[in-house]
């Protein structure tokens, strides 16, 4: 079996993409999907989670519904890139997948007790499940092998100025994770937006003549009107799949241990992630930060993955 794996995330369109990308790889042995407050609200993330498993006929894998909001505050949503239900642009039908009862921390300790080997969290939404497995049950830390995160940036934001939205949400919350013992790597604007999904890439899987396919260019197809009406992107970045890409291949996800620091306080900077790369601070590594993609392997890596279902 591959490494095991908890996808913690809040489906949204890229995050489609990174359960099919998990879910098909052999390297990885998907545990279990447990939903976060944030791209939409916690009920539709998780209903979209079971939209997505059920149009790809994963039926073996547990959705677990998490945290509705960030730690204080209220939540803020990006309905404003994935739309009202969170995953505009297909004619979803009624998920036939459904989600457990348990709730998607107790879930996630659950696993972390009972698994025979450590396991790698992968979390693309905000981090307030990770968060509150780490400050309410300390004792798993030792049985998570390592935390890897969509969010932040070493440049500028997409939500503020100076903050990525996943990190917006909750800065408390990642405050607590890039404390915490388990190791972070940290996947971050500045290599997401190295993962565009251009038109060539789209050809390649209107090519596949499949269903899931096709599914894809709808999903992109709606995600790409948002980037180009919100930043002037062409074509969209595929942010969420490159963290699970570092967990199958780290070598297609290049990385560098850098101190980095949640910003909770800042009138124009809360959610930035300060990376120092420079290492100006003397503070210690706290974290890997991914850098370059090898955009080639992670396009053929992400299109095979969604040949592999009808």
């Amino acid at each position: 079996m591959g490494v095991p794996i908890i996808l913690d995330c809040d489906p949204g369109h890229d995050d489609a993409l990174a359960i099919l990308l998990a879910n098909a790889s052999p390297a990885v042995e998907l545990l279990a999907i447990t939903t976060v407050g944030g791209n939409q609200t916690v009920e539709k993330c998780t209903i979209n989670a079971r939209r997505i498993c059920s149009a790809a006929g994963i039926t073996d894998v547990p959705i677990a519904s998490g945290a509705a909001g960030p730690l204080t505050g209220d939540l803020h949503i990006g309905e404003y890139v994935h739309g009202v239900s969170g995953l505009d642009g297909p004619a979803w039908g009624e998920p036939l997948v459904q989600a457990t009862n348990e709730p998607a921390v107790e879930l996630i300790v659950r696993m972390l007790r009972e698994h025979p080997e450590p396991v790698t969290l992968v979390a693309v939404g905000p981090l307030t499940n990770i968060a509150l497995v780490l400050r309410d049950h300390p004792d798993v830390a030792g049985n998570i092998r390592e935390i890897v995160i969509m969010g932040g940036s070493t440049e500028r934001g997409n939500d503020t100025p100076y903050a990525e939205f996943n990190i917006k949400v909750d800065p408390e919350a990642a405050a607590i994770v890039f404390a915490g013992e388990p190791q972070v790597t940290m996947c971050g604007l500045n290599i997401t937006h190295q993962a565009l999904a251009t038109p060539d890439v789209i050809e390649r899987l209107t090519g596949l003549h499949t269903r899931m396919g096709d599914l894809c260019v709808e999903l992109l197809t709606f995600f790409s009107a948002s980037y180009l009406r919100t930043w002037g992107f062409t074509s969209p970045p595929l942010h969420d799949p490159v963290a699970v890409m570092r967990v199958i291949d780290p070598s297609v996800v290049e990385c560098l241990p850098e101190p980095v620091a949640i910003e909770t306080e800042g009138r124009y900077t809360r959610g930035a992630t300060v990376v120092d790369l420079h290492h100006l601070s003397g503070d210690p590594d706290n974290a890997l930060v991914a850098m370059r993609l090898d955009r080639d392997r992670f396009w053929d890596t992400m299109i095979s993955a969604v040949a592999s279902y009808e």
